[in-house]
């Protein structure tokens, strides 16, 4: 009788090293920044390894972000909405205005169904 293997359990998706890049952080120095191992900071980001809440929690602070973000934002999609949002925040308030109006414009010129 062959013996059955175990499913391998899917990880959740995670934008981890994406953040890691994002900040300009090698694997070692944030590692060092939250107390692991460069070793078990890889295999999380390769989804070898699950992360805890206490590391997500960790890895969030190091990474000046929110635990959510590391698993529902890819920093590097300059084309996702939470980047628009992110480089309207840094603009002036003039700017913000004016892509408001642009934005209510554009809701406007499509159609009700």
């Amino acid at each position: 009788m062959a013996k059955s293997s175990k499913p391998v359990r899917q990880r959740q998706r995670h934008f981890i090293r994406e953040w890691r890049n994002y900040r300009g952080y090698d694997q070692n120095k944030l590692a060092d920044m939250v107390g692991m191992t460069r070793e078990n900071l890889s295999k999380i980001e390769r989804q070898l390894v699950a992360y805890t809440q206490d590391s997500l929690e960790a890895l969030a602070e190091a990474l000046s972000c929110e635990p959510a973000d590391l698993v529902m934002r890819n920093p590097l999609d300059k084309s996702s909405l939470w980047s628009i949002h992110d480089q309207l925040a840094k603009a002036p308030a003039e700017k913000r205005e004016q892509a408001a109006a642009i934005v209510e414009a554009l809701l406007k010129t499509g159609t009700d169904g």
